[in-house]
């Protein structure tokens, strides 16, 4: 199946005082229609500029980017206003307009499309009552929550009937309850409606709650992709490690091994207390420098740091103790350290 966006060899650079950025270097990824697609990095990361780019709203030094089976980059500007009524994008401050209801909020894009008054209020009390929301019609922006804005902002969006959502770093702004319920409502509208979701953020609680997908940006590069699980049971990079490990870059100090592990482990690995039993089996201790559990999607996936001891080939022997329960197994550099 065609995947709804393919991006090949994408680059975008700006100019600034201090020299030219590169915002996107050869980005190269292709989204499944149906997928939620999640993109994480750190500020300066070019997470921005790339969701900016799939609907040229930022268009692409060089690059192809095709988007349900269209050439972004070689469309006219009335056709590519065309197509960028199939996606919708939310961002992080809302972007209501303070003066108008909520309902006149909803109805904007479609006065602006043609529809007459009345369809457009028919139209726009359907996604309110969607997001949850038709009780607050009447009311005005300022008198709502940050999480209600939002839901405004979304059913704005879904009133355009999108195959693509783009979200912008969307619950920045929000609490930690109030964006869980946001994601949730982006869940619902993704399994009820078939609308592909692209996530923007920074936040790898975001990605592990909703995303299928996720690719990770360094410095305008993707150095890294895969499905959730994959990358957070086994990341390959520094920029995917710093992002997954919660308890950060810190080192701990005052231990005697050196050598650090993060193991992850989830249904199918969850029954066996697999550390006791390494430290029985091979008679050495290990030190748990920190334990998580995580929802990823719906299941619950924990992790541990572990501190193995000083000799090197029990050290050995309990990593491959650890891989053959099935547990995923990466090393730590510079996790312990001794000055």
């Amino acid at each position: 199946m065609e995947p709804i966006i393919r991006v090949r060899d994408m680059c975008k650079t700006f100019t600034t005082d201090e020299g030219t950025v590169t915002a996107a270097d050869h980005i190269s990824f292709e989204i499944e229609k149906g997928d939620i697609y999640g993109i994480i990095g750190l500020s300066g990361a070019g997470k921005s500029t790339l969701v900016r780019c799939l609907n040229m709203l930022e268009r692409p030094d060089s690059g192809s980017v095709v988007v349900d089976g269209k050439e972004m980059t070689a469309l006219s500007f009335r056709k590519l206003r065309e197509e960028r009524k199939g996606m919708g994008m939310i961002f992080q401050h809302f972007n209501l307009l303070m003066q108008r209801t909520v309902l006149d909020n909803v109805c904007f894009p479609l006065e602006i499309a043609g529809m007459s008054k009345t369809e457009a209020r028919k139209k726009a009390m359907e996604c309110l009552e969607t997001v949850g929301l038709s009780e607050k019609a009447r009311a005005y922006p300022a008198q709502l929550s940050g999480g209600q804005k939002q839901r405004v902002a979304i059913a704005r969006v879904l009133a355009s009937n999108p195959k693509i959502i783009l979200s912008d770093e969307a619950t920045s702004a929000l609490d930690p309850q109030t964006t869980k319920s946001i994601l949730e409502l982006l869940q619902k509208i993704n399994r009820e409606m078939g609308i592909t979701i692209v996530i923007i953020t920074h936040e790898m609680a975001v990605i592990q709650q909703i995303c299928h997908h996720v690719a990770v940006l360094e410095k305008g590069k993707m150095v890294e992709s895969g499905t959730v699980e994959e990358i957070f049971r086994h990341p390959k990079t520094d920029a995917a490690r710093k992002l997954i490990i919660s308890s950060g870059p810190q080192t701990i100090r005052e231990m005697y091994g050196r050598r650090a592990v993060r193991i992850t482990f989830g249904k199918q690995s969850s029954y066996e207390p697999v550390i006791g039993n390494v430290t029985i089996k091979f008679g050495a201790p290990v030190n748990i420098l920190y334990a998580n559990t995580r929802d990823l999607g719906g299941m619950a996936v924990g992790e541990m740091i572990l501190q193995l001891p000083d000799d090197k080939k029990v050290q050995e022997n309990m990593i491959a103790y650890l891989k053959e329960r099935g547990l995923g197994v990466d090393e730590l550099e510079g996790y312990v350290n001794h000055e």
